[in-house]
């Protein structure tokens, strides 16, 4: 029998890259809600970046264990249970009166859903699916996908809040991440496994080769840089923004620029790493958000200088994830791919949690951001020298155990 319409591999890619829109254009859409529904609910401002912490963190914490169940039943499955828990949580967020309520569904739905229903494991499909020497490409196009959902549900969300108000924007994000369950048809199946030669190794020996290799552990510390920083600006520029007397508008917009110019970025990146090593680009990138952090907090705050920003950033931003994802795939193959670039995630997130908790924390305690752009700089320095050693090889498999 022949393969399905809905199976094939140009509607995999086609699907696979909406899902990416949409979720990852729903999620960066959240950090302009934070004055909106603080004011609307009588909030402060590190009560919304509290929840926004907790969902980056139960995102990351979820991943792994997403990765693995892909890695086994497919990526369908896992992708329409995800999607639908990120509807309901978005649309509950609307609803949520307390903090306790908002932490519950902007925090743990919404992070859960995400751990299954977003790009993440669309990449891990993706690796799966594509040949190795067009693997970079496709995750770049994934990745560059999300950016366009960036770029187009920024301002959408934008003009939702300003025509209906910041609870009924957030039913009408909900009805576009609905969409997920459907697409993730096209993405059912396991796919090919590329190391069918190779002895079986079960996912718990698979995480254990991956926490033993010094390259792994390397890739593994840089990617928190990454969300700490993805994390702080997606939630605290728009505030910072209007802080500095600077229009909501600009703000929407500023995001939205990061997204479109990060799909050239993502994507060039993906072209890039399949001829050039993997591991200078990402400290290239690294080493370039320091350059752009330091500009932008010496330059004068205009609306000409936070656009420039914002294009600056965005061809820096995402153009990690084809890389470091490309890295993983290489060094252990697409057996556990979803699993081990699962837990390299959770590294992410953990420092996407930090970012984002840790900008509402000083914000409160010191009525500015100062201390986090200097925080930003300095990782990006240490991130930019961590990816220099890593070796773009396969890691050995460990020697069996004595019977």
């Amino acid at each position: 029998m022949g393969t399905p319409w809905w199976r094939n591999r140009t509607l995999v890619i086609v699907a696979g890259c909406l899902i990416a829109i949409v979720t990852f254009g729903t999620r960066t859409s959240f950090g302009l809600f934070t004055e909106p529904l603080s004011a609307l609910r009588g909030w402060d401002r590190e009560t919304f970046a509290l929840a926004i912490a907790v969902q980056n963190l139960l995102w990351g914490l979820g991943q792994p264990f997403a990765g693995a169940i892909a890695d086994r039943y497919g990526a369908g499955r896992v992708l329409a249970a995800g999607g639908a828990v990120y509807a309901l949580g978005t649309a509950l967020m609307a609803t949520s009166t307390s903090p306790a309520a908002l932490t519950l569904t902007g925090g743990v739905l919404i992070g859960l859903g995400l751990a299954g229903g977003s790009f993440t494991i669309v990449i891990a499909a993706f690796a799966r699916l594509v040949p190795e020497d067009r693997r970079s490409w496709a995750m770049g196009l994934a990745t560059a996908a999300g950016s366009m959902g960036q770029f187009l549900f920024a301002p959408l969300g934008q003009a939702f809040i300003s025509r209906y108000g910041a609870a009924t924007a957030l039913v009408l994000l909900a009805g576009f991440v609905a969409l997920v369950p459907v697409l993730a048809v096209s993405l059912s199946g396991r796919g090919a496994d590329e190391q069918a030669e190779e002895p079986p190794e079960s996912s718990r020996a698979a995480l254990r080769r991956a926490l033993g290799h010094p390259s792994y552990l390397l890739l593994t510390s840089g990617f928190f840089v990454c969300g700490f920083h993805i994390a702080f600006i997606s939630t605290h520029l728009p505030p910072y923004l209007t802080d500095l007397g600077l229009s909501t508008s600009l703000a929407a917009w500023s995001l939205g620029l990061i997204g479109l110019f990060n799909v050239i970025g993502a994507y060039s990146a993906g072209v890039l790493g399949g001829t050039y090593p993997k591991r200078i680009l990402l400290s290239g990138i690294y080493l370039g958000r320091g350059i752009a952090f330091t500009l932008f907090i010496l330059l004068p705050a205009t609306p000409l200088t936070v656009l420039i920003f914002a294009a600056s950033i965005g061809l820096l931003w995402l153009s990690t994830v084809p890389l470091t994802s490309g890295l993983v795939a290489l060094m252990f193959g697409t057996r556990h791919v979803g699993l081990l670039f699962g837990v390299v995630f959770l590294s992410h997130q953990v420092g996407a949690f930090v970012g984002v908790w840790l900008g509402g924390a000083v914000y409160s305690r010191t009525g500015a951001y100062d201390v986090m752009w200097l925080l930003c700089i300095a990782l990006s320095v240490m991130a930019a020298v961590l990816h220099l050693p890593i070796l773009e090889r396969r890691a050995p498999r460990l020697a069996a155990s004595p019977a």
